[in-house]
């Protein structure tokens, strides 16, 4: 058992043809690995209600995946493309601001005015969320969330070269997302079909949301080989009272709290460490780490190296994550946002810290 990590400890070799291009035919077509145990079974999508049981509450991350990628061009005549990470201003306010990457060959000066694909622009003001942020603020000429539905293009992961942007703007997206502002899904409930849905509910398992407006941070690799070192990105999230006391009442009743994907459990822990007053949050999982809540993880196959791997060896034990990836990958499983499922159970800390 490891008791210390670094960052190369969390690499493996992926071959690029397991790297998922497009979803399944339909949703729940996915095949699902049952890694609760040593050794884990093959199983389908579709099997996941006969292993969990009446009492358990599953928790799902309801954001809404907006077209966050926008196009334009410089005085200059330069292309340029941004993302919005950000809505920073209310619909009711005259100034509309964001905060953006931006992708452009040189960077232009504060008081810069972009003329943006579909006719509005975009002013910069400077950087964000201070003097030196990674960030760009920027004045849109109209509000943000209509310009991105009419003019913008949906956010795909990097890893996924080979789309269709009709179907990813209908199968990018849960069927339950309610709340717009993430730039990436919450790609573990993307198997969930109202079907599934309805199922898991007779069967006597609750339901429950939390809001975690996924960034493109979740994309940024970790650079540092000292992984305490790594700075994580904040995300914007919410516990709803109702929630809490769906949790409470799981618990008490002896029921499990199965969280769907690792940004619901980013939020879920994120409440429970820092209190209800927190918003905002860069929290960094890693092995050692005590959970307070989830007790039943469902997630995809996570990158290399990446701040989900760490996560999902903190949650389930780095070497049982470890035998569970050489095992998915022998079986021919289906990596990243479009692929497969995996189902852990919470195990007990490994170690006290990264070195």
């Amino acid at each position: 058992m490891k008791t210390h990590f670094s960052l190369s400890d969390f690499d493996f070799t992926l071959p690029d043809e397991l790297i998922a291009q497009q979803p399944t035919a339909e949703r729940g077509g996915s095949r699902l690995l049952d890694g609760r145990a040593s050794p884990p079974v093959d199983r389908q999508f579709a099997d996941l209600p006969e292993l969990l049981q009446p009492g358990d509450l599953l928790v799902l991350n309801d954001t809404k995946v907006v077209k966050a990628r926008l196009f334009g061009q410089k005085s200059s005549g330069g292309r340029l493309e941004l993302l919005i990470e950000r809505v920073l201003s209310s619909p009711q306010d005259t100034v509309h601001e964001v905060a953006a990457h931006m992708k452009v060959s040189k960077k232009p000066l504060p008081g810069a005015v972009m003329q943006m694909d579909g006719g509005f622009t975009a002013t910069l003001l400077g950087r964000w969320p201070n003097a030196n942020g990674p960030l760009y603020r920027f004045a849109l000429s109209s509000e943000p969330y209509a310009l991105m539905e009419g003019h913008g293009h949906v956010p795909l992961p990097p890893y996924i070269t080979d789309s269709d942007a009709a179907t990813d703007e209908r199968r990018y997206q849960t069927v339950f997302a309610k709340h717009p502002g993430a730039v990436a899904a919450p790609t573990a409930a993307l198997h969930f079909d109202d079907a599934m849905l309805a199922h898991l509910a007779a069967k006597g398992v609750s339901r429950a949301t939390v809001t975690l407006h996924v960034g493109a941070g979740t994309f940024q690799p970790v650079k540092a080989e000292n992984i305490a070192d790594h700075v994580m990105h904040f995300e914007r999230f919410e516990v709803p009272p109702a929630t809490l006391q769906a949790i409470a009442e799981c618990k008490a009743r002896g029921g499990r709290v199965v969280a769907v994907g690792t940004t619901t459990v980013r939020a879920l822990e994120s409440h429970a460490k820092f209190g209800a007053d927190c918003k905002d949050t860069n929290i960094f999982i890693t092995p050692g780490f005590e959970f307070a809540v989830v007790d039943v993880l469902l997630t995809n196959f996570h990158l290399p190296k990446s701040t989900l791997m760490m996560l999902v060896s903190a949650f389930a034990g780095y070497d049982h994550i470890m035998a569970l990836y050489r095992h998915a990958i022998a079986e021919r499983y289906r990596f990243f946002s479009y692929g497969d499922a995996m189902l852990l159970q919470k195990s007990t800390p490994e170690t006290i810290a990264p070195c």
